[in-house]
């Protein structure tokens, strides 16, 4: 339930890295609209998954990150690749 959702599987693989700006996330993913992408974070942020950081400054600045237990999915998204990286090798 927590990251069924394709969109948040590539929200979670982007923030792996750092954290990220709204922007650099809708270009990374590509094509997501704004409306969706909305959405999927504040669900994940509501799930404790995401940390969305907001700076009073004009315009505004909203930066995401994953929390500590945000990272703690990386083995499993490790293991996911590695699964679909074996299955492509086999069905190529």
């Amino acid at each position: 339930m927590l990251i069924g959702d394709k969109w948040k599987v590539l929200i979670l693989r982007d923030l792996m890295t750092g954290t990220k700006r709204f922007g650099e996330l809708k270009k990374s993913i590509g094509s997501v609209s704004q409306k969706v992408l909305t959405a999927q974070l504040r669900d994940m942020e509501a799930n404790g998954l995401v940390h969305r950081q907001v700076y009073a400054e004009v315009p505004p600045r909203v930066e995401y990150s994953l929390t500590e237990l945000g990272r703690s999915l990386k083995p499993i998204l490790d293991a996911m690749w590695t699964w679909g990286e074996g299955y492509k090798a086999q069905n190529s």
